[in-house]
């Protein structure tokens, strides 16, 4: 008879195969995310994304035939007590080994009146680093998934006036030798409710006071909104926006940026 965790990383390759493990695997190949002797932390909010990355990686480590070392770190940037106690209960029902690590990114952010969310991710990206490299490791892994691509789209294209997207990794600019990679890239977010109910887990969400109430309805959570109402009538919406990211059309574009340098149309026009 299988414990409760041996059943939680049976449904990821079984009754979850289609939804997660193929798009998880397919993302780890088409993208090259990890090669042989990488040894990648694996970075846990205690979210469900990140929880999930963890068992998949631990999967793949078990069953595939790259060879590759695993840490999972969890940085906790100031958790209320009950928040930090369901993280670690999470991380003992998966049989995940984390290792904490403490910060004050929390009151560092409460000070602000302005984009606290956006400076808490950069401090929190730059802290795992340091952790990660500090245990040796050349790769961090992060849970974002296919809706946080689509999502970042459009919000680069309502509210920053830019076509940008999520890349499925991308080599740190402070931290020498050092990658980033989405191994959840094509999972799509229904799906890991999905495993997450199934299994009868229960995880946080972001755990800070900015997402406390009048916080709640943020932009990225309007532009979850807007897709899924597209997504109600025309399924491909959101597979459409991706393709977007790799379909650009750069004789159709009046200027794109390249190395921080904006380059028009009309610089290549007459040649």
């Amino acid at each position: 008879m299988l414990t409760r965790k041996e059943e939680i990383e049976r449904s990821i390759i079984t009754k979850f195969r289609k939804d997660i493990w193929r798009p998880f695997t397919k993302a780890v190949r088409d993208y090259q995310l990890i090669q042989e002797g990488d040894k990648i932390a694996v970075c846990i909010s205690g979210g469900k994304d990140s929880m999930l990355l963890a068992k998949c990686m631990e999967e793949l480590k078990k069953h595939g035939k790259v060879h590759f070392d695993l840490c999972y770190i969890v940085m906790n940037p100031g958790y209320r007590p009950n928040i930090y106690a369901q993280i670690l209960e999470n991380a003992r029902i998966l049989g995940i080994d984390i290792k904490v690590f403490k910060s004050n990114i929390f009151d560092v952010v409460d000070n602000l009146n302005s984009s606290p969310c956006y400076l808490c991710a950069r401090m929190r990206r730059g802290f795992l680093y340091a952790r990660a490299q500090e245990m040796g490791c050349n790769k961090i892994a992060l849970g974002h998934h296919f809706d946080d691509v689509i999502e970042t789209i459009l919000l680069s294209i309502f509210y920053g006036g830019e076509y940008k997207s999520m890349l499925p990794k991308l080599w740190s600019s402070n931290f020498d030798g050092m990658q980033l990679i989405r191994p959840l890239y094509l999972v799509r977010e229904n799906s890991i409710i999905q495993w997450s109910k199934y299994n009868k887990l229960t995880f946080i969400n972001c755990a800070c006071k900015f997402t406390d109430s009048s916080m709640i309805d943020s932009k990225r959570l309007e532009m979850k909104q807007l897709i899924q109402q597209f997504e109600n009538k025309y399924s491909n919406i959101g597979a459409n926006i991706f393709k977007s990211s790799e379909n650009v059309n750069i004789e159709t574009i009046l200027g794109i940026k390249k190395n921080g340098e904006k380059i028009s149309f009309l610089d290549n026009y007459d040649k």
